[in-house]
């Protein structure tokens, strides 16, 4: 198993080299094929004349902006494929809804695997919900490239959140390749419940072995989070042990719960130090 299709969406000028160097490396990797999205959202902005008519001149101003962003995010995206030599296409979606387009959604349903940039309030990228997006509507594994200044690196050492739940499973086996390429694998259970097949102690035993027959080498460690988030705790095991991608489940009872209240999900989209891959 391998990836052999990667969908790279691409937000702002800004980020578009950082998420296609990350793009690339993996499909330098596995021999794939890259799609380089970009969704142009048509900005719109009403300012109050003497008539109470916009202000014509603002609103074009603002759609040639974002067309020159446009040019640029092509520019690097298609500069960075030639320089590597990587088979790739280029696509350009217009329209409001931005990542939920369904040129977006239907490009990152036909691929192997997504690769987009992490969330940053105070960054011109994509946005929570654009994120959210890409996890709950594509049915695909996401890769998030961390805020992080540092570049793609060969990925040692992966980091799985294990809680036994669906969503977990899903990432777990989405994230096959990596697992398989790392020199190691630690299944990170934290505050593991006790089950009708396991005990708190043996959390990830049954998913260590599964991974063990397909050949990757995995340890298991089961731990208490004492009252730290469980972000907290991936970020500093990440950090602890060199690891250079999370793997998780994308947990959500609802999507307005989620964008209210917050969760895991929502915190590692802003806060991952490595890249982490989600899945829903």
């Amino acid at each position: 198993m391998t990836y052999k299709t990667i969908v790279a969406v691409l937000s702002a000028a800004e980020d578009t080299a950082k998420v296609t160097e990350h793009a690339l490396a993996l499909a330098r990797t596995c021999g794939a094929h890259l799609i380089g999205i970009h969704a142009e959202v048509p900005v719109f902005m009403t300012l109050v004349a003497p008539m109470e008519y916009p202000d014509p001149s603002a609103v074009i101003a603002l759609q040639e902006r974002a067309r020159l962003q446009t040019k640029e995010v092509e520019k690097v995206f298609r500069s960075l494929c030639e320089r590597d030599d990587i088979p790739y296409e280029w696509r350009l979606f217009t329209g409001t809804a931005g990542y939920a387009s369904i040129g977006v959604i239907e490009s990152a349903r036909s691929a192997d695997l997504v690769v987009a940039g992490q969330f940053d309030p105070d960054f011109d990228g994509p946005t929570r919900a654009d994120i959210e997006d890409l996890l709950y509507e594509s049915g695909r594994p996401l890769y998030l490239v961390s805020n992080a200044p540092a570049g793609p690196a060969e990925i040692e050492r992966v980091l799985v959140a294990w809680n036994g739940s669906r969503e977990s499973a899903r990432a777990t086996f989405d994230a096959l390749p990596f697992l398989l390429a790392a020199r190691e694998v630690e299944i990170y259970s934290v505050d593991p419940p006790e089950t009708a097949l396991q005990s708190a102690d043996m959390s990830g035993a049954d998913i260590a072995a599964s991974l063990s027959r397909h050949g990757v080498k995995v340890t298991v460690s089961p731990v208490a989070s004492r009252g730290q988030s469980i972000e907290v705790l991936l970020n500093r095991r990440a950090s602890e042990t060199g690891a250079g991608l999370i793997v998780m489940g994308a947990y959500s009872h609802s999507r307005l719960r989620q964008r209210l209240f917050g969760g895991v999900t929502s915190a590692m989209m802003r806060d991952t130090r490595v890249p982490v891959l989600m899945s829903r």
